[in-house]
């Protein structure tokens, strides 16, 4: 009977390490294996380089935009801008033509 008693208080004393070590072990594996964890850290890299490269083509195109923008201000128009658009939009514009710069 002391035998059973002892064993019974050996493994009443263990429960509580062994819960520990399974919440420890799930924390470990989720580190690793979880949403944000080692394994997915590539992935986020990869992501980031896709948005930096998107990033970049955006901002050459605000650029392009930005400057098409400051060749039609109205102060000081860019002339061959205002004939290109102006031949567009009377249809005078042929698809072969090619325009020549002087300088």
């Amino acid at each position: 009977m002391a035998h059973i008693a002892k064993l019974r208080l050996l493994l009443l004393s263990a429960i509580g390490p062994a819960i520990a070590l399974l919440l420890l072990l799930f924390f470990a594996g989720y580190v690793v294996l979880g949403a944000n964890g080692v394994l997915a850290w590539g992935d986020y890299s990869r992501q980031l380089h896709v948005a930096q490269t998107e990033l970049k083509q955006t901002r050459h195109a605000q650029a392009e935009l930005r400057n098409r923008v400051e060749a039609l201000d109205p102060r000081r128009v860019d002339p061959d801008l205002a004939d290109e658009l102006i031949r567009r939009q009377l249809g005078v514009i042929h698809h072969d033509e090619v325009v020549v710069p002087l300088n």
